[in-house]
């Protein structure tokens, strides 16, 4: 048991001293608010790759990869199909827990990144990201090319909320970097996970976290917040929001 103790910490560290490199990120604002009038935002996210002395000396280019993640959630993707004139759903397909935002960004084309061994282990590029589906009572990722999961991250994309751009990182400096973060007006509320990892010659060398919220504020999170903690009488609420709205209409369109 000692032995194996012992072999179990030599691994860490040796494991750590292999590290030569590691990442100081951060983004320009970690508090996104969401008021009536918000038409959307990009936020900055800059670090560094920072040496030490164990760094090799020829080695001089990295590539990174930062991955977005926004609150997860169940999605349902439908199909339709025309049916004696009309269009009708025919099938669906759900999505668990999958993330409401999504964005992947590198400084060069991602397939130039790494191998695509690592590539799909480090989820790298939308069509290795991992969305878990029900299909047929199982639970499984499929094929980037099933139609079902093609068609949800097109009319994802479609909205702004997964993107993909393999030139967004910018290197300032040999170690310098910055990207922007573009935020549509229709993000999803909730705290959003930043994933920055660092490559060189095709080899991951590590990654770092860090995080933002989208809240909203005013009017629009009062309501939000009602509907949370008090839904029954938010929706007594609504309801009679409706009826006195309909009454009130009756009586200025009443014909005599």
């Amino acid at each position: 048991m000692t032995r194996a103790l012992l072999a179990a910490l030599l691994v860490l560290l040796l494991g750590d001293a292999a590290r030569a490199e590691r990442l100081i990120v951060s983004v320009s604002n970690h508090r996104v608010t969401v008021t009536p009038n918000y038409s959307g935002e990009e936020l900055v996210l800059f670090g560094s790759v920072e040496k030490d002395a164990t760094t090799p000396a020829d080695r001089t280019a990295y590539d990174l990869v930062v991955t977005v993640m926004g609150p997860r959630a169940d999605m349902v993707t439908r199909r339709k199909e025309r049916t004696f004139g009309i269009w009708i759903n025919t099938d669906y397909r759900q999505f668990l827990q999958v993330p409401s935002y999504l964005a992947l960004f590198g400084n060069r084309p991602f397939e130039s990144v790494t191998s695509p061994e690592i590539a799909r282990r480090q989820q790298i590029g939308l069509n290795n990201v991992l969305l878990t589906q029900r299909v047929s009572g199982d639970f499984a990722d499929v094929v980037p090319d099933d139609a079902f999961r093609s068609a949800f991250i097109r009319l994802r994309t479609q909205r702004g909320l997964y993107r993909e751009d393999a030139s967004a990182v910018t290197f300032l400096t040999p170690t310098l970097f910055r990207t922007g973060i573009p935020l549509p007006a229709e993000v999803p509320i909730g705290t959003y996970e930043v994933e920055i990892k660092l490559f060189s010659n095709g080899a991951f060398l590590g990654k770092t976290e860090t995080a933002f919220e989208i809240v909203k504020v005013g009017f629009e999170q009062f309501v939000a917040t009602g509907a949370r903690q008090h839904g029954f009488i938010y929706g007594l609420a609504v309801a009679v929001m409706a009826l006195m709205t309909g009454w009130m209409a009756s009586i200025v369109f009443r014909k005599d």
